[in-house]
């Protein structure tokens, strides 16, 4: 499984989406579910995923999918383009 894919799987776990539902286009408070609990779920759950540590700076400037994805070459884990 790709990042790209984990990250997804991720996003989906997180905001208790639907296994298929997309989310390469989601912005923060876009959706009902992506609200600052949500976003703190997120983020703890990307860390544990890709074994980084978010800092307060970098979960503040994280406000998309493609934010996110990246957040993750910036952390050195290799994702492909959005």
């Amino acid at each position: 499984m790709s990042h790209l894919d984990r990250l997804r799987a991720v996003f989906r776990r997180s905001l208790n989406l639907p296994a298929d539902a997309p989310v390469d286009d989601l912005e923060y408070r876009a959706i009902q579910q992506w609200d600052s609990l949500a976003h703190m779920a997120l983020v703890a759950a990307m860390e544990d995923e890709f074994s980084i540590m978010i800092d307060t700076d970098e979960m503040i400037d994280m406000s998309s999918f493609a934010a996110a994805a990246g957040l993750l070459e910036k952390h050195g884990i290799g994702t492909a383009a959005v």
